[in-house]
């Protein structure tokens, strides 16, 4: 599962239509979890492309933004799933408006180590994805859990283009 649109929409009837915007809100928050498997990280690319339109955010539907998104959590996950999840486990992807920003968070659970923004060589096979991190996402950085660890980027998003709630998506004609 995905996740499931009945969770944050609140139904409104007919009859109580002229209180629709102010009682249907977006959602602030998306969290998925992903299992140890290379078949997760399209399955996480897909889960964020999804989810981006729900925040009726005309600033995330620009493509260039968009890609950077998508490229940046599929280096997290990449990370999460090459460095930080032990055999057995699997790792949790937050999306997070607050305000002007969309922050991204991939929760693993192995042992905490952070491994340093190296400089890879031109032959090398892995070694940039961080440091493709740091040059698109306006932030970065990691954070202690317990197990595991956070790792996170930040996109600034101005905060007026952020809609609040959107009648006519859940329009009940």
């Amino acid at each position: 599962m995905l996740y499931d649109l009945t969770r944050w929409v609140k139904l409104v009837t007919v009859r109580d239509s002229r209180r629709m915007n102010e009682t249907t809100q977006l959602r602030r928050t998306h969290e998925a979890f992903f299992r140890r498997e290379r078949r997760s990280i399209p399955l996480v690319r897909m889960f964020v492309r999804a989810a981006l339109p729900d925040w009726a955010c005309p600033a995330l539907m620009d493509e260039g933004l968009r890609h950077d998104v998508l490229l940046c959590v599929s280096e997290l996950a990449t990370n999460a799933l090459v460095h930080g999840v032990p055999p057995g486990r699997g790792f949790r992807i937050h999306l997070i408006r607050a305000g002007d920003v969309l922050r991204i968070e991939v929760h693993d659970s192995g042992d905490g180590r952070v491994e340093r923004v190296a400089d890879a060589g031109p032959d090398a096979e892995g070694g940039r994805g961080l440091r493709v991190v740091a040059e698109l996402a306006d932030a970065w950085g990691v954070g202690e859990r317990n197990p595991g660890k956070s790792v996170w980027c930040e996109f600034a998003v101005p905060a007026i283009k952020f809609v609040e709630s959107a009648p006519q998506a859940h329009s009940l004609r």
